[in-house]
């Protein structure tokens, strides 16, 4: 490996790094932000629901904005809005704004689709270059931001630290690390549309993958897999107090044991996959998640369940990073197939776990749980379609 592509795959890192530590951050102050901003529950839900908004509109633009500008451009606008809104949602809390708090926590989410995307798509292209497993360690970076963050976030709220200058602090952290990124990133990955449409054949390219039963496959996996994360990230302490009866702070716990499993699996699945196979490690990793699942859904015991998460988490960490490296050399137009196999994952994040607290309110989140299940056990069954590496498949330029 060069020298160049080293430094742009520890820049990769550090673009991982900052949506992780960013969102935490402000996740972590949630009380103190509806507190502040003197709202109720339910008001706080329609604040958020400006993130949903905006993550939604960054990933449905995402693949058409690389296409024509490429990774470049469209990562560094994204990470910008994340590291902005970071520092608008302290600011809407310190006026006690909720519109402004809304606004920015819309420009998160615009950030955080759009960038995923982008960055994903340069994560394969180093794949690609080096012939090494890359998006795992990618993803752990992320994980490992969230960890961070929410360590940082749990002492500034035992210190009453004011939400305003902790969140323009993580900004300008962020800022700082960006700045030193940005440069490593080459030009024109991914762009497959220019200024005067010199690749006509290339901007059909996002009909064409829709087309390929393979591709579907592996988005299937990708659905199942980001659900099972998404679930937890959502409802799991909700799920350990309301359905095993755990207080809040052992809820809290058990999340915490499911980020940490989450970051160990990303960071070791490297390995794993270089010496095993992706589609075997893709099914044993269902295997895993659906095992866990299982027992926190059908199990009484909260010890039980409790440990049963370490599987779920150990499961869900390798499935969105491994079949976007299996999208990215399925076939030609790497670029759109990386960007319709995220985008059906990241719609997962988004729309699994509002669906699932419907059905928890009417039915109990144990058993709407069961509906993640299903999922996770569809993937035992897909998985072999990660694995073969297309020899047809096109750089990502």
């Amino acid at each position: 490996m060069d020298l160049a592509t080293r430094r742009r795959r520890a820049a990769l890192f550090l673009f991982f790094l900052i949506p992780g530590l960013s969102i935490s951050s402000w996740v972590t102050r949630t009380p103190d932000i509806r507190d502040q901003l003197d709202v109720s529950t339910a008001q706080m839900g329609i604040v958020l629901f400006g993130l949903s908004v905006g993550s939604m509109i960054g990933i449905l633009g995402s693949g058409t904005l690389v296409a024509r500008f490429g990774t470049r451009p469209v990562m560094g606008v994204a990470t910008l809005l994340v590291i902005l809104s970071t520092a608008v949602i302290g600011g809407g809390t310190m006026l006690s704004s909720a519109p402004a708090t809304t606004a920015g926590l819309f420009l998160f989410g615009a950030g955080m689709g759009g960038g995923e995307v982008a960055i994903n798509i340069d994560g394969a292209d180093v794949e690609r270059i080096t012939g090494r497993t890359v998006l795992p360690t990618l993803h752990g970076f992320f994980s490992l931001g969230t960890v961070v963050g929410a360590a940082f976030g749990i002492l500034c709220t035992a210190v009453s630290w004011p939400v305003q200058w902790h969140l323009t602090g993580m900004a300008a952290v962020t800022a700082v690390m960006f700045a030193h990124a940005f440069r490593a990133i080459p030009h024109a990955v991914g762009r497959t549309r220019g200024d005067g449409g010199s690749r006509p054949d290339a901007a059909p390219a996002e009909s064409r993958v829709w087309k390929d039963p393979r591709l579907l496959l592996i988005g299937g996996v990708i659905l199942a897999m980001a659900l099972a994360e998404g679930s937890a990230n959502d409802w799991l302490p909700l799920l350990m107090v309301d359905g095993h009866g755990t207080d809040p702070a052992l809820g809290s716990a058990v999340y915490t044991g499911f980020a940490a499993a989450m970051t160990i699996g990303r960071f070791g699945g490297g390995l794993l996959i270089d010496r095993l196979g992706r589609a075997l490690v893709v099914r044993a990793s269902a295997v895993c998640a659906t095992l866990g699942i299982a027992v926190v859904v059908f199990a009484d015991s909260a010890v039980l369940a409790g440990a049963a998460v370490l599987l779920w988490g150990l499961g869900a960490s390798l499935g969105f990073p491994v079949t976007l490296s299996a999208a990215g050399d399925s076939g030609p137009d790497s670029a759109a197939r990386v960007s319709l196999v995220a985008m059906i994952g990241y719609i997962a994040f988004l729309v699994g776990p509002p669906c699932l607290g419907f059905l928890g309110e009417h039915y109990g989140l144990r058993v709407a749980m069961i509906v993640v299940l299903a999922f996770t056990a569809v993937a035992i069954v897909l998985a072999p379609a990660v694995g073969k590496r297309s020899t047809a498949a096109s750089p990502v330029l």
